[in-house]
């Protein structure tokens, strides 16, 4: 008899524990973008509006649309050395995309990396949207107060774009998010409306937000971003286009170890969230689902910018009245998160003007067509695309190349024990 209750109870025992494991190995939870698209009933929730920046002084409501572009312009006028505004473009309903630019009030000639912040490119994904004016509100107000952020925007140059789908937030009018909706006024995902690197999918009708965003970052040299979106609370990093088995990204490591630090700040202020899709907190976006024409991977291909998606709250609009309880678990790890820029992986570091290895060197780079070689080489030059498919070959001594015919993206040029990586615009 004790063996037949010792036999059940062992039995029990593997049964949960094989439970956990696979709760470990799993999604819990579906991805937000899936198709269709999961949305949510807003109607009960308690959404409460600012419309004066005096009623945001709690940081526990939503601004209106004229409340939002007035807390961009004090914050230009109240730090007029240490910010400006950036206009990126205008959505289909004329509505203003706007970014913070912060740097020191002193500007010399020390090289300082660029970094990217954006949200709510999904209009009702709205967390990531009050998220992003306290973290510059946070930042402007501790500059020269704190020494984390003085120290961080001395050497960074950091870009805030706070809401990237006006049009989809304010479907309801300029007055309210309580029916906002994920597609912008044209019903079009702004998430499948990128240019898709490795053509997956061909873009039609490329959207007016998605335009002036793209013109937005190529007039830049962002070297590392996030996408700020919600609905589930994951670190999703490269690629969305395959999985990882497919085609693992090549930082895959760093990613694993950026987002663990990332999950793990904001744990330690509460260590109930990050967890209702993978328990570790994060995951390899087409592990969780593939898609394609997605921003992420269009930014790190394309313009050679690490770029991350955030999904940072289960709830895509949250009840107005847990925006500071959000704010207080993860403050920490978004102003860390732009730290990270300053410990990239050795293989995207130091690509500006010259990419150089020793006595070896490639320039301009990025180029749109022509690349030089600056010294006689007695290797074939053969330049690979990120799928490490070799996509051109040169004889030996060859020391002038054409780009021009290639898509715009990041290449391998390999020139004998030589490596180099090659952005063509």
């Amino acid at each position: 008899m004790k063996k037949t209750i010792l036999a059940f109870f062992f039995g029990a025992f593997l049964l949960s524990l094989t439970s956990i494991l696979n709760a470990q190995e799993k999604p819990l939870k579906p991805r937000p973008d899936a198709f269709p698209p999961i949305t949510e009933n807003s109607g009960s929730k308690a959404i409460t509006m600012a419309s004066s920046i005096e009623e945001m002084a709690e940081w526990n409501r939503y601004p209106t649309y004229e409340t939002y572009l007035e807390m961009m312009r004090q914050w230009a006028e109240t730090y007029p050395t240490l910010c400006h505004i950036d206009t990126i473009g205008t959505s289909v309903q004329g509505r203003l995309i706007l970014s913070i630019y912060i740097q020191p009030p002193t500007v010399d000639d020390l090289y300082r990396p660029e970094f990217f912040y954006s949200s709510t490119m999904h209009g009702d994904e709205v967390t990531g949207f009050v998220m992003m004016l306290r973290l510059i509100d946070t930042l402007l107000k501790g500059y020269g107060s704190n020494e984390q952020y003085t120290n961080l925007i001395n050497r960074t140059r950091i870009s805030i774009n706070p809401l990237s789908n006006p049009d989809g937030t304010y479907h309801g009018g300029n007055n309210t998010v309580r029916y906002s909706q994920r597609y912008n006024a044209n019903n079009v995902d702004l998430n499948r409306n990128y240019p898709d690197p490795f053509g997956s999918a061909p873009l039609n009708n490329q959207q007016q937000e998605n335009t002036a965003m793209i013109d937005y970052v190529s007039a830049h040299n962002f070297r590392l971003s996030a996408n700020l979106h919600g609905g589930a609370e994951v670190m999703n990093y490269p690629w969305d286009s395959f999985t990882s088995a497919q085609n693992p990204h090549p930082n895959r490591d760093w990613w694993i170890e950026v987002c663990k630090r990332f999950v793990d700040t904001s744990r330690s202020y509460s260590s109930n969230h990050f967890r209702d899709t993978y328990n570790s907190g994060y995951t390899a976006g087409g592990d969780w689902y593939v898609i394609p024409n997605g921003r992420q991977d269009y930014m790190n291909y394309y313009h050679n910018c690490l770029e991350l998606t955030m999904e940072i709250s289960s709830s895509k609009t949250l009840s107005s009245d847990q925006l500071p309880e959000y704010w207080r678990f993860l403050q920490h790890s978004l102003v860390n998160y732009i730290e990270e820029i300053h410990s990239l992986p050795s293989s995207t570091e130091g690509i500006d003007d010259i990419a150089t290895l020793p006595d070896f060197k490639v320039f301009p780079n990025p180029t749109r067509d022509k690349l030089f070689i600056n010294d006689a080489h007695d290797d074939e030059i053969q330049l690979f695309d990120i799928k490490g498919q070799e996509v051109m070959n040169f004889p030996k001594g060859t020391r002038q190349f054409d780009l021009g015919a290639l898509n715009g993206g990041v290449y391998i040029l390999r020139c004998g024990e030589n490596t180099i990586k090659v952005i063509k615009q």
